[in-house]
């Protein structure tokens, strides 16, 4: 079980690296590492990484907590299909360039991220920049949502926050690299995955649907059963 979950989240963590070169590309080209040199600008950004890597396993931690109690409700169905539908519009949004999904002090949450990045970035010492990882960790991207939708069919806590932990390892090699080397991928390539990007993210949003209407498919859509009708009545 160890194996599966790392292997499957590191694989979407190293396939989401690449658009995140084409998105956040120019954020980690811009890393207040210039003045280091060899190991210490090496360690300073695999710091900025490790900051993501953690805000991704504390959001598993929460994502799966609240996952885990859903499940015990017995409502893991609508709870698939629900974010299946959300990771959808998601993807429309970035498509038809239309906000499709409003939520609530969005705005407010993204703009807190914003002064804690601008506060990070003006620090300029190797705690700026773990503080600058964990914050950028925070910023609203459509496969980190896809990666929570996967932590949370781990079906446990622990599982969840460890899914989020090595998703954020799959998308280390990547990024570290752009902060060390610069742009090492093409500019028509990054804008090739760019595009495809949102495609792939909606495709997988429609298999959480499919996932949670239990049809009764084989890996696919398995028949899910509920914990209400497990439940054993003392009263016969």
């Amino acid at each position: 079980m160890f194996w599966q979950i790392f292997i499957s989240a590191f694989s979407i963590g190293l396939l989401s690296s690449f658009h995140c070169v084409g998105m956040c590309g120019a954020f980690a080209f811009s890393l207040p590492v210039q003045e280091y040199s060899g190991v210490k600008k090496a360690s300073a950004i695999l710091l900025y990484n490790l900051g993501r890597t953690a805000t991704y396993a504390v959001l598993g931690l929460v994502f799966g907590l609240a996952g885990r109690q859903m499940y015990l409700g017995g409502f893991q169905q609508w709870f698939s299909v629900t974010a299946g539908i959300i990771i959808v519009l998601v993807a429309l949004q970035s498509v038809i360039k239309y906000p499709l999904l409003r939520i609530r002090g969005f705005s407010v949450f993204n703009l807190f991220v914003q002064k804690l990045i601008t506060r990070a970035i003006g620090q300029k010492n190797l705690h700026g920049i773990l503080l600058l990882g964990m914050a950028n960790g925070l910023l609203p991207c459509g496969l980190v949502y896809l990666a929570i939708a996967g932590a949370l069919g781990t079906g446990s806590i622990e599982g969840a926050s460890f899914f989020m932990a090595a998703f954020g390892i799959g998308t280390l090699p990547a990024m570290f690299s752009v902060s060390y080397f610069g742009y090492f991928i093409r500019l028509s390539v990054r804008n090739t995955i760019k595009k495809a990007m949102p495609w792939f993210i909606a495709a997988m949003g429609a298999m959480l649907i499919v996932r949670g209407m239990g049809l009764g498919i084989a890996y696919l859509s398995p028949q899910l059963s509920s914990n209400a009708e497990k439940t054993v009545s003392c009263h016969k």
